[in-house]
This record gives C-alpha cells, sequence and structure tokens, in this order.
C-alpha cells in the first residue's frame, strides 16, 4: 500500500484550503497513493472566531468535498480533522472522518485530549470552544487493513496509541497542528516512539506556516515504519509526501520482537 500526506499552511480562508487540499491530494495520488492524510484543521485554522465561523456539520461543504474526491480517485482519504459544528451543542468538535474508496463515510472520530497548555510564552485553550470526544475508535481501509485514529495532542498519550493497536490498528494517522516549537524539539520524537512501540505505520500530516491567528506551525510531515525508520519526510512548504507501507515489515517485526505478544496485562492495574 502507498500512503501519502499532505502538508498545508491553512488560515482563515476555507475556499483557499480546500482548493490547496484538493490539488495536493490529488497529487499523492497521482504518484500512487491509495490512503491519503489531510492535517488537522485543514478546513480552517485561526482565531477561536475564525474557527467558530468556519466551523462545519459534517454534511457540509468540506466532509462533501472529501467524498466526493475519495470516490473519484478511488482512495481511503482520511479528512485530517475539521471544526466541526455539532447540532444542540454551543461548543464545535475536533473530529477527523475517514472516508472510503466508495464515498462512504467510514469513521467519525473526535479529538480525545483538548490542548490546553502553554508553548513559547502562548496559552492555548481548546476547550474553551471545543467539547473532547471520549471514545478510541478504529476503522477498516479499503483493503482491509485496520487504522487507528489520533488527532494532534492525542501523540502525547501513549496509552490511547496501545488501546489502538491492541484493537488490531497496523497504520495509525495523526494529522496534526503541531506548534514550531514542539515540532522542533518533540514531533519526529513523539512520531517514531509511537511507532516503535506498537508496531505499526504511523502516517502524521502537520500544518506549517503561520495560520489566522498568528500561531506558527512547524511541518516535517512524515511516515514512519513499524521499526521506526522515517520513510518519508516533508520540507518546510505545503507539500504532499508519499511512501510505501510494506506490511512484510510490519509482520517481520512483530514476529521478531513480539512486545506487543508479551504484553502482561493483569499485571498493569493502577488505583486512577
Amino acid at each position: 500500500m502507498r500512503a501519502g500526506a499532505i502538508q498545508l499552511n491553512a488560515t482563515q480562508d476555507t475556499d483557499r484550503n480546500l482548493a490547496t487540499a484538493d490539488r495536493l491530494v490529488r497529487e499523492a495520488a497521482g504518484r500512487g497513493a491509495e490512503l491519503v492524510l489531510l492535517p488537522e484543521k485543514w478546513s480552517v485554522l485561526g482565531t477561536d472566531e475564525q474557527l467558530s465561523t468556519g466551523a462545519q456539520p459534517l454534511d457540509g461543504p468540506c466532509i462533501s468535498w472529501a467524498r466526493a474526491t475519495a470516490r473519484e480517485l478511488g482512495i481511503d482519504l482520511l479528512a485530517g480533522s475539521v471544526v466541526e459544528r455539532v447540532a444542540g451543542c454551543e461548543k464545535a468538535a475536533n473530529t477527523s472522518v475517514h472516508v472510503g474508496p466508495d464515498g462512504e463515510v467510514r469513521a467519525v472520530y473526535r479529538k480525545i485530549h483538548m490542548f490546553d497548555v502553554e508553548v513559547d510564552g502562548v496559552v492555548y485553550a481548546e476547550s474553551a470552544t471545543e467539547e473532547p470526544g471520549d471514545e478510541p475508535v478504529v476503522s477498516e481501509l479499503g483493503d482491509g487493513t485496520t487504522l487507528g485514529m489520533s488527532i494532534c495532542y492525542d501523540l502525547r498519550f501513549p496509552e490511547l496509541y496501545r488501546i489502538l493497536a491492541v484493537r488490531g490498528a497496523e497504520v495509525i494517522v495523526v494529522p496534526s497542528a503541531f506548534t514550531l516549537a514542539t515540532t522542533r524539539d518533540h514531533w519526529e520524537v513523539l512520531v517514531r516512539a509511537r511507532a516503535i512501540e506498537n508496531q505499526c505505520f504511523v502516517v502524521a500530516a502537520n500544518q506549517i506556516g503561520r495560520d489566522g491567528a498568528g500561531h506558527r506551525a512547524g511541518g516535517r510531515s512524515m511516515i514512519v515504519d513499524p521499526w521506526g525508520l522515517v520513510l518519508a519526510g516533508a520540507p518546510d512548504i505545503e507539500t504532499s509526501i508519499v511512501a510505501e507501507l510494506d506490511f512484510a515489515t510490519l509482520r517481520d517485526v512483530r514476529s521478531r520482537l513480539p512486545s506487543l505478544a508479551n504484553r502482561r496485562p493483569e499485571a498493569y492495574a493502577w488505583e486512577i
């Protein structure tokens, strides 16, 4: 299987973001990608007000585009994450949607871990405007491969990724908008660690550049194999990257170093 990751500089201009996403998804598919991942909040990224204005329901234009494009190209399209306007809810959700090659929505994952932090002197408070999800999600790609879904800040919570691996995930996607500082210091280490410890392929698509709020994301989108080797990495521009996912490698790693099989969950109990 060939997988692609799309690196965008999304802003508050949804039309421009969508046009760039369309161009780069088609570019990746043209290079043979059967699974393509967009980054976090690819449809709109900016201030809280801009995010609220740009929020859409899952039957809105952006996911409708994703469904039509996946069907046209015959690919599994992970529509990164969008700011979802949820009927009856005051807050939005940060939502990733897996669309299959038939254009049908196969899975919906709402980001569990809210980015409530201070980085490089900037305070982020995602929970002020977004409601967290509460359920890990695995899906199935068109060829039957099991897919684990996550979003950005989730990357710092290894227990989520272990659940996805135990539930059968062989590929895990991480659409992201990692800040410049955390991309520089933590991004590659975390992406490779999640791949190594769960013996999965990890496809991680990050934002690059300044968004509508002036925050900077760090790029370096990458595709990593179950041994932790970086199969493809993005330069600091809007672009697509593509790599071959060889599942014989996954089976070999899990056979020679069977850390998933050697787990002892009965010994891991702790007080919550």
